[in-house]
């Protein structure tokens, strides 16, 4: 998928213009590579647009061990917004990411995070 139409589905799903998707998308992707192996993160990476795809590559190897509010503080603090737009923005990275990668790989990447974060990636309940 073209980086402007994954960025564009992220705006969709967050509900955020597209030019706060872009730095949205980038802080996800550097974080979740953060908090991924070096090799998790790589088999990610070619499944995402060559502009994308960088943000998952490691310099070292070992996962970093941090949860959901961290999680979410890093990616409010790398793309300039508040917690609750970071968790949006999250979750819609996420669960685009998921149906770019596809659904093994993607649950193979995601089993190295705790429950909470996995949740990040799964869609929200619809009301009544």
């Amino acid at each position: 998928m073209a980086e402007l139409a994954f960025v564009d589905k992220v705006a969709a799903r967050a509900g955020v213009p597209p030019e706060q998707a872009r730095p949205l998308t980038e802080a996800v992707l550097r974080t979740l590579t953060e908090r991924l192996s070096g090799g998790e993160a790589a088999a990610l990476a070619p499944h995402l647009a060559a502009e994308l795809s960088p943000l998952l590559v490691k310099v070292a190897e070992a996962p970093e061990a941090f949860g959901y509010d961290e999680f979410l503080r890093r990616v409010a603090e790398r793309a300039g917004i508040d917690r609750p737009t970071a968790e949006r923005g999250s979750r819609a990275v996420l669960q685009t990411m998921h149906r770019v990668v596809g659904h093994r790989e993607f649950e193979d990447a995601l089993s190295q995070l705790p429950a909470d974060l996995k949740e990040l990636a799964q869609p929200l309940p619809q009301g009544p």
